[in-house]
């Protein structure tokens, strides 16, 4: 069973909840394992928040898209800000960050709950894009245990 969606939100607050709620649900339908639906749902919560708070002036929504396929789940939030600063000859990471520091925490928290993360700019759009993705694991009961 391949589930796919993919949301344009208001670049507000309210959003975020109502993104995570989305998630969970599917997941929950779909019959992934409670906790790495939440641990998805926690990560997604942070990158919609940075698209929130980020997106700069002018940016009036965002997208988030989600992929859940046989044993991996994919997200992916993007805006139209002015993307992640740009160091020359050097990847995008969180490794520098202060684990106190005030910026930047949701950034690693991602990386914690995630399998595999990816921060980069929307290639001659402008614009941040966060993607992760986890490997599921399934309910016992799950529906799609009765397709496979």
């Amino acid at each position: 069973m391949s589930i796919w969606w993919s949301l344009h939100l208001r670049r507000e607050a309210a959003s975020v909840p109502l993104a995570r709620r989305l998630l969970l649900g599917t997941m929950e339908t779909a019959g992934v394992d409670p906790d790495t639906s939440y641990d998805l749902s926690l990560a997604l919560g942070e990158a919609c928040a940075n698209a929130v708070e980020h997106a700069g002036e002018g940016s009036a929504e965002f997208r988030v898209t989600a992929y859940l396929d046989g044993e991996k789940c994919r997200i992916e939030v993007a805006d139209s800000g002015p993307g992640f600063p740009q160091e020359p000859a050097c990847s995008i990471t969180t490794n520098t960050v202060p684990v106190d520091a005030e910026s930047g925490r949701g950034l690693r928290l991602i990386e914690e709950l995630a399998d595999h993360v990816h921060f980069g700019n929307r290639a001659g759009r402008g614009g941040a894009v966060v993607s992760f993705d986890k490997i599921v694991k399934w309910r016992p009961d799950a529906p799609v245990a009765l397709t496979t």
